[in-house]
């Protein structure tokens, strides 16, 4: 069964708490890792909390994450400094499709003070529906994979340089 690891912080929190009831409505497994209210926090600590639940959970099942902030930017940049995370900031339908499609995104970043309720349940239901076509895309994945791993010291032979480049 699809689970889902949930987060926001303090300005994404009442965009969170619909989205949980909503995905539990539909029979998904749901953990909520806060923040528990509108209270300030900081976004980068709860996206480095759903990261790391998310690679111990990479065993057992798919598992997707869904971080909320005001913007969905911060909570993307910050989620993005793991090389096991593929988040995506969106607010429309294309991009949430070709965040699977292309680069087969394993975490929706959404604005709670940017888009509707409604709209952020039409998009999540887009990317779960939304399959990874592999192919050429998988290198293109596999790439950016290493360039995080070579970014956090790992030895930059053990990863492949070739590359077209416009």
């Amino acid at each position: 069964m699809e689970s889902f690891i949930l987060g926001s912080d303090h300005a994404g929190y009442r965009l969170k708490e619909k989205i949980a009831a909503y995905l539990r409505e539909k029979g998904f497994s749901v953990e909520d890792i806060g923040c528990p209210s509108e209270a300030s926090v900081d976004y980068p600590a709860i996206s480095a909390l759903l990261a790391q639940k998310m690679q111990s959970q990479q065993t057992g099942g798919t598992v997707r994450g869904l971080l909320c902030c005001g913007s969905g930017i911060g909570v993307c940049i910050s989620a993005n400094r793991f090389s096991w995370i593929r988040a995506v900031e969106a607010h429309d339908h294309n991009t949430v499709m070709l965040s699977r499609r292309h680069n087969d995104s394993n975490v929706l970043c959404l604005g709670g003070r940017v888009i509707a309720p409604e709209l952020a349940f039409e998009l999540i239901e887009t990317w779960m529906k939304t399959p990874f076509e592999g192919g050429r895309h998988q290198k293109r994945v596999d790439m950016m994979t290493a360039l995080n791993v070579e970014n956090q010291g790992a030895s930059a032979a053990e990863h492949p340089k070739e590359s077209r480049v416009c």
